[in-house]
């Protein structure tokens, strides 16, 4: 499923996961990596389309364990397999039958690392 719709940002982190990491007596730090995680977060400009923004936030909140993501990227576009860890916007307007919302944002969290 793919959605047309004005990207406000798009922060992305690169966080370095441990198996473990322990200092020793001598206060050394001893490591082992699992990997770099790309984790992202999303905010959406004014989507003026109701119906393509309730299909939005249907699509970011449904409860599914893991999504195929792909966002823009410096090479095209990044592929990964994730999951959203969390979905918020606010009213912008609240009318007798209906609202519409603005500020749309989410976080998608790597579901395996992209560098090991």
């Amino acid at each position: 499923m793919s959605f047309d719709i004005p990207l406000v940002s798009l922060k992305r982190t690169a966080d370095v996961l441990d198996k473990y990491a322990k200092r020793t007596e001598d206060g050394d730090l001893k490591r082992e990596i699992i990997g770099v995680y790309y984790n992202y977060q999303l905010s959406v400009g004014i989507v003026n389309d109701a119906n393509l923004y309730q299909a939005l936030w249907e699509k970011l909140t449904e409860p599914t364990e893991f999504h195929t993501i792909e966002i823009p990227d410096g090479k095209g576009t990044y592929e990964f397999v994730g999951y959203i860890s969390s979905v918020s916007d606010e009213y912008k307007k609240i009318m007798d039958n209906t609202a519409s919302f603005q500020g749309l944002t989410c976080k998608f969290t790597a579901k395996t690392p992209s560098r090991k």
